[in-house]
């Protein structure tokens, strides 16, 4: 058992998850993104379990995974079959990034027996996704992969070292590189735009005005094909509202999981 952020990482059957909180309200399953970390969700862990919420989050084995499995498919699967074995019944997703296009996935394609209720989708990958840009990753190049990293935010001082150097390291190292890559390609494979006028359930856009990953006319466009969709902005932030601006994240998810 892992301890990360002052939470227990459990592990059961191959997952690994951290679980906390009564599920008054329901249950919050969290999906982080492609080059995410737990930490970025550390506001949500800190106040929705005192919300009357229970918080699962499903830490991804993305650079682990067998490489042929590595793909949004496979990763949505692994997601449906985690949320059955755990009985979480009418789950409320929330995912960033490549998390959001996971949860996507799974709702449009395999909801049958896990009956997803509602989707927090924030810098969503789905539509479109700049991600790193043509010449990433670039092995051996630290200033290249900081600068790189730094625009993901609105603040480039939130790309602290410790995440530069977690990073740096994941991209020198070949598996972890091609599961990046397949992970990439398999995002624009699995182009949602045909499927999203067909999901109907409640969801929920929180989106950076300066997200350069899944720019504003990202969300835009999600809002227009998601037929009951709320887009939400916040200005001065990047792809990680979540993780740039907690409190404000926070309550705009909150409020709008009161209405729904």
């Amino acid at each position: 058992m892992d301890i990360i952020m002052n939470y227990k990482l459990e592990e059961e059957d191959g997952y690994k998850y951290i679980e906390l909180g009564e599920d008054k309200n329901g249950t919050i399953v969290i999906l982080y993104g492609l080059m995410g970390e737990i930490t970025d969700f550390a506001g949500v862990l800190d106040y929705f379990p005192k919300n009357g919420y229970k918080v699962v989050l499903v830490d991804l084995p993305i650079y682990t995974y067998p490489l042929l499995k590595t793909n949004i498919k496979n990763f949505a699967k692994l997601v449906k079959d985690f949320i059955v074995k755990k009985e979480i019944k009418n789950p409320i997703i929330l995912g960033n990034s490549l998390g959001g296009h996971i949860a996507l996935y799974l709702t449009a394609f395999m909801n049958e027996g896990v009956n997803v209720s509602k989707l927090i989708l924030t810098g969503s990958s789905g539509l479109y996704e700049n991600s790193m840009g043509d010449s990433y990753p670039r092995r051996g190049d630290y200033e290249f992969l900081k600068k790189k990293i730094e625009s993901v935010f609105y603040d480039p001082a939130i790309a602290k070292k410790e995440r530069v150097d977690s990073l740096f390291e994941i991209v020198n190292t070949r598996g972890s590189v091609l599961r990046i890559l397949s992970l990439a390609k398999s995002a624009i494979r699995h182009n949602m735009a045909g499927e999203l006028t067909k999901i109907n359930i409640p969801i929920c856009l929180i989106w950076g005005k300066q997200d350069s990953v899944t720019p504003p006319e990202v969300g835009e466009e999600f809002h227009s094909l998601l037929p009951n969709s709320t887009l939400n902005w916040i200005d001065k932030c990047g792809h990680t509202p979540m993780l740039e601006h907690p409190q404000r994240f926070n309550e705009i998810m909150s409020e709008w999981l009161y209405k729904n």
